[in-house]
């Protein structure tokens, strides 16, 4: 299984590379927009966006709502996965 982890374009590090840097809930990271990018959108045209990031690139553009229900998700998703852990391990 593939996770996409919503973050948004803060700005273009290397646009011949095309390399940007992206906040992923407060975490910034470098990653590749080529994905994004072509012909008909420059990488500085990206900066502002919201996107999934997998393995460090940008799979996908979405908007800002998507991003937040997909972050909210993820929150609750590792509230969960805390309760699990505060009992005994999956395996034992």
């Amino acid at each position: 299984m593939c996770l996409g982890i919503p973050g948004q374009i803060l700005h273009i590090k290397d646009a011949a590379s095309q390399l940007a840097v992206v906040s992923v809930a407060g975490v910034k990271r470098e990653i590749n927009i080529a994905c994004l990018t072509g012909p008909q959108r420059t990488p500085e045209e990206c900066v502002g966006d919201w996107v999934l990031v997998h393995v460090g690139f940008a799979m996908a553009r979405i908007n800002e709502q998507e991003a937040a229900e997909m972050l909210i998700a993820l929150s609750e998703l590792d509230e969960l996965d805390e309760a699990a852990s505060d009992g005994e391990p999956a395996d034992a």
